[in-house]
């Protein structure tokens, strides 16, 4: 049977949202529901027990700790699906043709598309760095970070993102995947970002590539962000750290102002008027 995957500890309930204000919920890994004033996205859908290598109806690769707080039913038909980048742990082929919807469009990194079934979107668009795109109410734009974008070891022509979402009076940063970078100062103006979401695990040995929850929360600071939302940790074993140890450290590095993590635990939900 092998090790069990736990259930998450908490199950969120997207469809009692209202179309006033932001709201969010983390499912897992670093697969966030958003909906800021009516409009829906979901960053790198992971819903899968397994990623890796598909191979038919059996997937090679790494297992989860905990289960996504939702199913692919259970989720909403978003407006959009954002992706930062190709890897089979923020790229799950299954979970996006769980998503598939002509009434969802998909922005996602530059030379990635084509592991999409396009047609089955109501669009599908590639930006680059500093490049914006327009999704009904919504302007995303792509940001740099510091990371990678193979899905194999082959096609290092792949891109990779962060995002900057502003929809109405609200702006949501979702840092993708990355290890420490000045990158985000640019993204600070007048107006403050909302919510940041932002890796926090998978530093030990990988710092090179993903950052510390302590770099977490400098980027999401120089980038103006009010609240923040960790991801990347308690969903899969990729570093040397234990599950709890990233969100600990984030909390300490957020002391004396902690309530400005806004989740801690897979499943939970955030809300702002």
């Amino acid at each position: 049977m092998g090790r069990p995957i736990l259930a998450a500890p908490h199950h969120p309930q997207p469809w009692l949202w209202p179309d006033e204000g932001l709201h969010a919920a983390w499912l897992g890994h670093s697969t966030v529901l958003v909906k800021a004033d009516g409009f829906l996205f979901i960053t790198d859908p992971v819903l899968s027990t397994r990623v890796g290598v598909n191979l038919g109806v059996v997937t090679v690769g790494i297992k989860r700790l905990v289960h996504s707080a939702l199913g692919a039913h259970e989720i909403p038909t978003p407006d959009l699906i954002l992706l930062s980048h190709a890897h089979m742990d923020h790229f799950d082929l299954p979970s996006l043709r769980d998503l598939e919807h002509r009434r969802t469009a998909v922005v996602t990194a530059t030379s990635t598309s084509d592991l999409l079934r396009v047609g089955r979107y109501g669009s599908v668009a590639e930006v680059r760095w500093g490049e914006s795109c327009r999704v009904g109410p919504a302007v995303i734009r792509g940001l740099e970070v510091n990371h990678w974008g193979a899905r194999m070891r082959s096609d290092t022509y792949r891109g990779y993102n962060g995002y900057l979402v502003e929809v109405g009076r609200f702006r949501i940063m979702f840092g993708g995947d990355t290890a420490f970078t000045y990158q985000f100062k640019r993204v600070r103006s007048g107006r403050k970002i909302d919510l940041a979401i932002m890796p926090i695990g998978a530093y030990d040995p990988w710092i090179r590539v993903h950052c510390s929850p302590e770099q977490a929360w400098t980027m999401a600071n120089q980038a103006g962000a009010e609240f923040v939302l960790p991801v990347h940790h308690q969903t899969f074993l990729l570093g040397r750290e234990s599950a709890k140890e990233p969100v600990e450290r984030l909390l300490d590095a957020a002391d004396p102002f902690p309530e400005r993590v806004c989740i801690r635990e897979i499943g939970q939900e955030f809300h702002l008027a």
